[in-house]
């Protein structure tokens, strides 16, 4: 093909028809990869020293890097440092590899190189065979499309390879994590404020306590959410920062003036989201701070729902040997051998994301601590990690939200009874007989199997009357509130 005259960019459909293999280099030689897909050399190498367990890189990850790697091209082709042609090439593969067109050719493993080297030069390999068949090159040949050179040009793994998982995790949030976490805090506090006049009893340590009313127990809930909220847009803020421009080692080696608030300039117009420059590339380079702090809030998330899930499911157990106060939605048969039975599998369902959550985030937190120098090598477990967590989160709050929270109604002749039985209404006594009378009150009354009032008229510290008076589970709720 003659370098004197510019190739044009054909609109070539995605695929390649052929069987066997092909022959790709890199620096260290040959490698024979599949003829039918588009990487190359590096990464037929991570395929065959890494097959590791069945956890593949995630696609997410792809993704975003096709923003990086359109945004470089973009910038360098402004910068004189790449012509139309091949900008045109790299951009429409890079668009490709955006919207998920070119997945079947991102195959590598998460357990690779801790930088991540061994996927960016995937995608760097699958880019340029893209651009060189658009252009009607020869794949494998690296002309006149290069994966280093021209689709790598200005950056290194260092650098690309965070900002990948950055603009991955804040898509994820932004997109799924926040929007599905507050449908669940609107349907809580729905629930709640259609139930704030229905008393019921409290319970501490797991025993009777004090009455409030239901709707004040969901809006405990619901306040534990919008504090999640607040913290992942806290978190989130972290991850707009980018590393591109760092190079190897932070200090922009190989790239042009201007390279890293440019690029992250035009990811953010590329994305709609307010991306910016790193201001110390050291830091953005030799850790991974700001996922560990992001999935840290996730892990928060995490605490949440666990209690409220939990919560519930307590108060649906039943239906007759249990406190049975909640009516969970019956979606599918609970045992293989027992007819009729109906389990909250939707608070289950909670539970173990939470478990998993929790377990992601020892992780992070672990691999966030290793970073050497100049250099975090432990990206791949963290952003793996970061975009589970995110996702089961997000799918778990949608399908709790849908199948459980929605649907919930309360039992309120059960509500009502646990009201009448409970012996810690006799905590209203107190101020008027003193809390060592109202205790053996209570205490009389579970001994001797009689209700409060029974218990309290028969003391004579107390009259009829006045028990009624006093004992009233509606005026003993207060509002739970700052202020009241």
């Amino acid at each position: 093909m003659s370098a004197k005259k510019p190739p044009a960019v054909h609109d070539v459909p995605i695929g390649i028809d052929a069987d066997g293999t092909r022959s790709e280099f890199d620096s260290m030689g040959s490698v024979d990869v599949p003829a039918d897909r588009y990487w190359g050399a590096q990464t037929q190498r991570s395929l065959q020293h890494f097959s590791i367990g069945g956890d593949r890189m995630p696609k997410d990850v792809y993704h975003a890097y096709g923003y990086v790697k359109k945004a470089a091209a973009l910038v360098n082709n402004a910068a004189g440092r790449l012509p139309d042609w091949k900008r045109d090439a790299i951009v429409r593969a890079a668009d490709e590899a955006i919207d998920g067109r070119l997945d079947e050719h991102f195959p590598l493993f998460v357990w690779q190189t801790g930088s991540g080297t061994q996927s960016n030069m995937n995608v760097n390999e699958v880019l340029a065979n893209r651009a060189i068949q658009l252009v009607g090159g020869t794949l494998g040949s690296q002309e006149p499309v290069g994966p280093n050179d021209d689709v790598n040009m200005g950056q290194s793994s260092n650098d690309t390879f965070p900002t990948a998982m950055h603009i991955a995790a804040l898509s994820l949030i932004d997109d799924h994590v926040l929007p599905e976490l507050r449908a669940l805090h609107a349907s809580i506090t729905r629930k709640s404020d259609g139930w704030m006049d229905v008393v019921k009893i409290g319970r501490t340590h797991l025993e009777d306590a004090v009455p409030l009313s239901v709707g004040q127990e969901w809006s405990g809930w619901a306040a534990q959410l919008e504090t999640c909220v607040s913290d992942i847009e806290h978190a989130r803020d972290a991850l707009l920062e980018l590393s591109i421009g760092g190079t190897a080692v932070g200090t922009g080696l190989n790239a042009p003036p201007g390279f890293s608030v440019d690029v992250a300039r035009q990811i953010a117009e590329l994305t709609g989201k307010p991306f910016t420059t790193a201001p110390n590339k050291f830091a953005a380079q030799g850790s991974l701070d700001a996922m560990v702090r992001a999935h840290a809030a996730l892990r928060s998330l995490a605490v949440a729902l666990m209690k409220i899930a939990n919560d519930t499911r307590w108060l649906a157990s039943g239906p007759r040997t249990g406190l049975a106060e909640l009516l969970l939605p019956q979606n599918e048969p609970g045992s293989s051998i027992m007819p009729g039975k109906v389990n909250p599998t939707q608070c289950e369902a909670i539970v173990m994301i939470a478990i998993q959550v929790l377990g992601n985030d020892s992780g992070v937190a672990f691999a966030g601590s290793q970073g050497n120098f100049e250099l975090n090598a432990m990206r791949p477990i963290i952003i793996n990690s970061f975009l589970h967590s995110a996702r089961i989160l997000a799918d778990g709050m949608e399908r709790f939200r849908l199948y459980s929270v929605d649907g919930t109604d309360l039992n309120r002749d059960a509500i009502s009874d646990y009201v009448d039985r409970s012996l810690m209404l006799v905590t209203a006594l107190s101020p008027t007989i003193g809390y060592q009378n109202a205790a053996r009150i209570a205490e009389d009354a579970l001994a001797n199997g009689q209700t409060l009032r029974e218990a309290a008229v028969a003391s004579g510290h107390v009259s009829e009357d006045d028990f009624d008076k006093i004992v009233k589970p509606e005026t003993m709720i207060g509002s739970g509130v700052a202020g009241a």
